[in-house]
């Protein structure tokens, strides 16, 4: 993906999945912060999106949401 992205576009929130499926958090955060600043219509789906269920307890992940302001299941704190 990332190869292909030097060709053509690929959505960052679409790499930040590939990473959180991998486990790799530092590099899914820095995507998901692509993402938010390509302004991605997908990133309204983060809180939903079960593909970063792993991340709902990680401060990054809560300050994220809660900057974006969107509303999706309990977060922690």
């Amino acid at each position: 993906m990332l190869g292909l992205s030097k060709e053509r576009y690929v959505a960052a929130y679409d790499i930040a999945l590939i990473y959180a499926a991998l486990g790799d958090t530092q590099n899914t955060f820095a995507w998901l912060e692509r993402a938010v600043e390509d302004r991605s219509t997908l990133i309204n789906f983060l809180a939903v999106d079960p593909m970063f269920d792993a991340l709902h307890a990680d401060p990054r992940f809560v300050a994220l949401v809660r900057r974006l302001g969107i509303h999706g299941r309990e977060l922690p704190g």
